[in-house]
């Protein structure tokens, strides 16, 4: 399991000519393991999303134990990238196709001034927030759906239909996070989802347009979405790993 601070990176998938955790944690692992050594990353976080529980399979000819990849890992990574935990899985395990959920949560800081100590994690909306009207358009998103109106880019073959299985607001201070646990999530659907409940939050929109958003599966009737580094990949959910 790993943690990142996302702010320096175009996100965990590898890619040509651009700095990502993955890349880092990949080369990190066949300088210290071996060639053959192959990173599985849980999710592919965008540009800029933080992780505080992302999984990556690390398949490796090495004979090393967990604790000594652990630190061996950690030694060569830089520090706003950790490896928090090493344990052997089982043969074949792939970290993102055994996947049987996902939790997220995103912050919003919306104190009249923003708090600069947040400014790389939370998105700062001065306008105050009507709280419970955003309570009410979050409820109409629990249960099975098609999320293709929170959905910025439809994979081919992929089916847009995910099962919503806890869906808060908690409010401290004014600062608001924003947490959906799921068993899949659609590209930009977290972030598309807070746009859409900043826009009812700041009474542009009632919460029941929500509901018909979700119903018409079109992405323009939705809300703008919401800027990458106020969103953190909390955990990723197994029904039977080692990790």
């Amino acid at each position: 399991m790993l943690a990142y601070d996302g702010t320096g990176y175009a996100g965990w998938q590898v890619q040509p000519d651009a700095v990502t955790v993955q890349g880092l944690v990949s080369a990190a692992a066949r300088t210290l393991l071996g060639l053959d050594s192959r990173i599985v990353g849980a999710s592919r976080t965008d540009a800029g999303v933080h992780a505080l529980g992302q999984v990556a399979s690390l398949t490796t000819g090495a004979a090393l134990e967990p604790a000594g990849i652990l630190g061996a890992l950690n030694a060569e990574l830089p520090p706003d990238i950790r490896v928090l935990a090493v344990t052997e899985a089982h043969q074949g395990f792939d970290a993102r196709h055994a996947a049987v959920g996902k939790r997220y949560t995103y912050l919003v800081d919306n104190a009249p001034i923003a708090d600069p100590l947040l400014r790389r994690y939370a998105w700062h909306v001065r306008r105050p927030l009507d709280v419970e009207a955003m309570r009410r358009a979050l409820a109409h998103l629990r249960g099975r759906h098609d999320f293709s109106a929170f959905c910025a880019a439809p994979g081919r073959g992929t089916s847009p239909v995910c099962v919503v299985r806890a869906a808060h607001l908690v409010c401290r201070k004014r600062r608001l996070g924003i947490l959906l646990s799921a068993d899949r999530f659609l590209h930009h659907m977290m972030r598309n989802v807070v746009g859409s409940l900043v826009a009812v939050g700041r009474g542009t929109r009632p919460a029941e347009w929500v509901a018909d958003v979700l119903a018409s599966r079109d992405r323009t009737r939705a809300g703008p979405t919401a800027p990458p580094h106020g969103l953190t990949l909390l955990r990723v959910l197994y029904e039977r790993v080692g990790c």
